[in-house]
């Protein structure tokens, strides 16, 4: 009973370090070496765990991917439409990754990732799913699937280009609704009044109190404080 009792231990200062690290200093820049001198446990002990910082990562993505239709909701309200929900839970990401270069670099990975990706992929086709069925009838779960596929690939492309004075945000949130929402053969005047709805809020300023509670409830699940 002891050893299992200290393996969930360090387990739960193994994440705590990393995730603290990966806000702190960006995935790719965080070490191993770092990783364990921070939860204080031995290599070996670390290995046993989680064999590479991408099996860290999946973790967190599912945590982070978990919730992000539940914080879109609760901005747009449960009744909204669901195509709307997803206009608004994509442009948040999307936004976030504006925000914190240490995020963008987190999503970007997720992304990539091959793990990762196919939890992301799995995830978002129930979604997609249930959002998009009425606008393509007698489209299967693995047609969703092979679209996600696609829709995902959109997605890492445009969080990993930064916005400039060219690019800019607006430009970017419109150009992705506008290829995506074709994808699942949204009407074009239902893909106007979405991009409207878009174009109203005040997108950084929400996703600037999303990433504000998303770091307050990392810090509570993984036991740590940001320094910055």
């Amino acid at each position: 009973m002891a050893s299992r009792y200290e393996k969930e231990d360090s387990k739960r200062r193994i994440l705590s370090a990393c995730v603290q690290l990966f806000l702190e200093k960006g995935y790719q820049k965080t070490t191993t070496v770092e990783i364990l001198k921070k939860a204080d446990v031995t290599p070996s002990t670390f290995y046993n765990i989680y064999h590479t910082k991408g099996s860290i990562l999946t973790e967190l993505t599912e945590f982070m991917f978990g919730n992000q239709f539940n914080i879109s909701g609760k901005i747009v309200g449960e009744e909204t439409n669901p195509v709307l929900l997803y206009a608004v839970e994509t442009c948040l990401q999307l936004t976030l990754a504006e925000l914190n270069e240490n995020l963008r670099e987190i999503y970007v990975e997720a992304y990539t990732v091959p793990e990762n990706i196919e939890l992301i992929h799995k995830k978002t086709t129930v979604q997609l799913q249930k959002i998009f069925a009425p606008y393509l009838p007698g489209y299967s779960a693995s047609d969703f699937y092979e679209m996600e596929i696609g829709t995902a690939a959109f997605m890492r492309g445009y969080m990993a280009r930064p916005c400039d004075m060219y690019f800019t945000l607006e430009r970017k949130l419109a150009r992705f609704l506008s290829m995506s929402l074709s994808v699942f053969k949204v009407p074009q005047e239902e893909q106007e009044a979405i991009l409207s709805y878009i174009e109203n809020l005040n997108i950084r300023e929400i996703a600037n109190k999303v990433m504000q509670q998303l770091f307050v409830t990392l810090e509570m699940k993984y036991e740590f404080t940001l320094t910055n």
